[in-house]
């Protein structure tokens, strides 16, 4: 099974190499130039010994135009590898660019199940880290990989031409350099492809560190994440030195046997000297050829090796190139356009796992306008709710409808414009302020711009910025506060104003005093949209038109707030513990 899914990477690298055929064509092309000018030179090289191997018989005019054509050729070979050289750049650079980004498109399609699973560093080491791997072997094997073969072919040929016994002693010793280099080659993929895992699990831990250094310094963990670093690293390192040391073994081996047949053609050429069948001349050229036919051989099971590496890490990609995507939009979707914030949730059920259902039989009308709230113990799914009305997550069993026609049924990119959402874990790209508020709104205004920042309470802690707007943040948000952050998401909804809306603890990480005010803004914001509010501060959704009270995915209890309080049920109990002494 190993050397079958060997040759199915092979085969795909190989539906990536086509679509640059004819850039191929020209590196074999050059290659064949290349070694023909340069097995050319030994024939030059023994001509010139022949005209100085009398005594006081060298014929100075011969050997001064057989060196002029020596360097001629010479600088030729030289200027047309550089040649070569580039377009297996070019090749390689392309056919690894097309990989990447196949691969970052599909992560675009992927279903967020298999990002939920995936520890994004691993995600992203097999784009970065095993791409340029991949890149490493590609490139060797383009460089050596042609040449050497048309080396062994020309030098062969050129050898035949000398003498055929010695062609014969060289031909039926080589083969040995192949079986060592092919044996040593077919064992280290299995290392090289446990090695890329192992190097992925060690990106994904450090990627997890330093994201949330933080939380690791609070909690003292620096020593256990030293600890179980060097568990990795170690783990890395004996893969690392089983691959290493494996495919290290095929360069000795073969020179070995290529020694013993330099040997051979010597002994077997100087008695042919000897013998008069061949010139001293004609001996060093074979002598030349000879060492030129076995260096292939070493290259390319140099080549083998490293592109068992390759081909490990090219393997890893396709493995997420070909994940399952997302359902795709159905032939017969809609575009949802002008959308009134009509939602019906039809005995509804969901779960992440098979074993554990989470959502069971929820019915909910919410007509255009209406403020939902959605409270709830954590865990008891007001989240997923969240997740199933933006198609994150497919349902089960039942429907949701928008406007009277099932989400399913409707484009996800249209259905998803149609929503704005502030979560409680802000994202924030590099780039600009104004970058990142108007990601919903790209054609935005500036005095639009700035009219969001000021409902959002944004504008005053943005123009105390260095660059106001024009500041530029990294990752996540930078130096910004928490609050600053969730700010900025604030305003970008605020931008876009969409016909629903989604709060999920949208204020979970502002003071109380700057909280009035937003809780302001998002009254103005969603008068006439339909709205979804998920807190935890049940104080802050008493305004709601419903309240929906889950439990294990149930809703156990809904109404407004007054009405739930006389019930004196779950929602009673929850709402009075948030402010017993």
């Amino acid at each position: 099974m190993k050397n079958k899914f060997d040759a199915d990477t092979l085969k795909k690298v190989l539906q990536y190499i086509k679509h640059y055929r004819i850039l191929l064509l020209l590196s074999i092309f050059l290659a064949a130039v290349t070694v023909v000018m340069t097995l050319y030179i030994p024939v030059l090289v023994g001509r010139a010994i022949d005209y100085i191997i009398g005594k006081d018989n060298v014929v100075f005019r011969a050997l001064l135009k057989t060196l002029l054509q020596i360097g001629i050729i010479a600088s030729l070979t030289a200027l047309l590898q550089w040649v070569m050289n580039t377009v297996n750049n070019k090749i390689t650079f392309h056919v690894v660019r097309d990989i990447r980004s196949e691969a970052f498109k599909k992560i675009q399609i992927l279903p967020l199940k298999y990002l939920d699973k995936h520890p994004h560093g691993e995600i992203v080491s097999r784009l970065i880290s095993d791409a340029d791997q991949f890149a490493e072997g590609l490139l060797m094997g383009f460089a050596q990989l042609f040449t050497g073969i048309t080396t062994i072919i020309g030098t062969f040929l050129f050898m035949l031409s000398i003498n055929w016994f010695i062609t014969a002693v060289v031909v039926i010793l080589t083969p040995l350099s192949l079986f060592v280099a092919g044996f040593i080659a077919n064992r280290t993929y299995k290392f090289f492809k446990n090695q890329s895992e192992i190097r992925a699990k060690q990106t994904s831990f450090i990627n997890e560190m330093i994201t949330n250094q933080k939380v690791v310094q609070a909690f003292s963990r620096q020593d256990k994440t030293l600890e179980e670093f060097e568990k990795i690293n170690e783990e890395l390192e004996k893969s690392s030195l089983k691959a290493i040391f494996y495919s290290s073994l095929t360069n000795p081996c073969t020179r070995f046997i290529n020694n013993v047949i330099y040997a051979g053609v010597g002994l077997t050429g100087a008695l042919a000297a000897v013998s008069g069948s061949v010139s001293v001349g004609g001996l060093a050229s074979f002598l030349s050829y000879a060492n030129q036919y076995t260096k292939p051989f070493n290259e390319i099971s140099g080549v083998l090796a490293e592109f068992q590496n390759a081909l490990a890490c090219a393997a890893r990609i396709f493995e997420l190139i070909e994940e399952e995507p997302q359902v795709p939009d159905s032939n017969h979707a809609v575009v949802l356009e002008n959308a009134t914030g009509k939602i019906d949730l039809k005995n509804v059920e969901f779960s992440y796992t098979e074993d554990s259902k989470l959502i069971k039989n929820l019915n909910l009308n919410v007509e255009p306008g209406m403020r939902v709230a959605i409270v709830g113990p954590t865990g008891s799914g007001k989240t997923t709710i969240i997740n199933l009305l933006m198609r994150f997550y497919e349902v089960n069993d039942g429907s949701i409808e928008m406007d009277g026609v099932d989400i399913r049924n409707i484009t996800r990119k249209s259905l998803r414009r149609s929503f704005g959402m502030v979560l409680q874990e802000t994202w924030l790209k590099s780039g600009t302020i104004r970058d990142n508020i108007v990601i919903g709104k790209p054609d935005a205004t500036e005095t639009e711009i700035i009219e969001a920042a000021k409902a959002s309470h944004a504008h005053s802690f943005i123009k105390r910025l260095p660059n106001g707007y024009d500041t530029i943040i990294g990752e996540d948000g930078g130096n910004l506060s928490q609050g600053e952050k969730q700010l900025l998401c604030i305003t970008r909804v605020m931008l876009a104003l969409p016909p629903v809306l989604i709060l999920d603890e949208a204020t979970s990480s502002i003071d109380t005093r700057t909280e009035l005010k937003i809780q302001e803004a998002f009254a103005k914001m969603m008068k006439g949209r339909t709205s979804f509010i998920v807190a935890h501060r049940l104080s802050t959704i008493v305004e709601a038109d419903t309240i929906l009270v889950l439990k294990n995915g149930s809703v156990v209890e809904q109404g407004k707030h007054k009405e739930l309080l006389e019930k004196n049920g779950f929602y009673a109990h929850l709402y009075n513990s948030q402010f017993a002494i």
